[in-house]
């Protein structure tokens, strides 16, 4: 039997070398990162937008957060997925922590590998776009918000799908502890189902009462008895208008 802490028991995972860094040690590292560029995020939006709201603050945070994730960490994994057993920097080693509730990451799962990718490429940059069309009250933001939502939903259902599979076939990835079972896999992973889902719908109906009122605006005698505006100049500032509220 391999030795080593991962599931499968027999998985073969070669030139396995195990941490040297502790768990605190490394929750404190990556809690002190995500801090810094957070707390960077928020004061930039604040600068650039003073009025911005509370809902739109924790959208702007939860883009950049999603943005770092996928960009940093899971680019690491992407690069070097193939020495991960052997990992001993920084990065490694919080992927070796997290491998004891999903070791497909350590044996290099092609469908991991694939999510993984698709992830860097396209969520992480869009992420950080998205971001900043809320802070600068982009009219795409709500598209860019329902896009890359619907992305996470996606992905995240069909991690978690493929693994249950597995489960249900006797293949158990991860450790049996509650630990790595339901924090790790079940409830850091649950984010970037229930996150979204949220702002999926408020994009949703956000953009359902800007169509509305396009339409309201540019029914023909609307404007009788006055100087016209340009339909599109008039619901461009409807639309602005109907955003701030629906952050608020």
């Amino acid at each position: 039997m391999a030795r080593h802490p991962y599931y499968p028991q027999d998985l073969q995972l070669h030139h396995y070398t195990e941490n040297t860094v502790d768990l605190a040690t490394l929750f404190a590292g990556f809690a002190t990162g995500v801090s810094i560029i957070l707390g960077a995020a928020l004061l930039l939006a604040q600068r650039r937008r003073p009025s911005i709201s509370a809902l739109d603050r924790f959208l702007v945070l939860w883009f950049v957060l999603s943005g770092s994730l996928h960009c940093f960490f899971e680019g690491y994994f992407i690069l070097n997925h193939a020495r991960m057993p052997a990992a001993q920097d920084f990065f490694g080693q919080l992927w070796k922590e997290y491998a004891k509730s999903d070791s497909r990451y350590l044996a290099a799962d092609p469908m991991v590998l694939t999510l993984e990718t698709i992830t860097v490429l396209v969520w992480g940059p869009l992420s950080f776009l998205t971001s900043w069309c809320i802070v600068s009250e982009s009219p795409h933001r709500l598209s860019l918000q329902a896009l890359v939502s619907t992305g996470h939903l996606y992905s995240d259902t069909l991690y978690y799908v493929t693994s249950i599979l597995d489960m249900r076939r006797g293949v158990l990835h991860s450790r049996p502890e509650a630990l790595y079972f339901w924090v790790y896999f079940v409830a850091m992973n649950a984010l970037w189902i229930i996150v979204p889902a949220f702002i999926l719908y408020q994009s949703i109906t956000g953009s359902a009462q800007a169509v509305a009122t396009t339409k309201r605006l540019t029914r023909p005698g609307l404007t009788s008895g006055y100087r016209k505006e340009n339909p599109r100049i008039t619901a461009m500032k409807k639309y602005k208008a109907l955003a701030r509220s629906q952050s608020q």
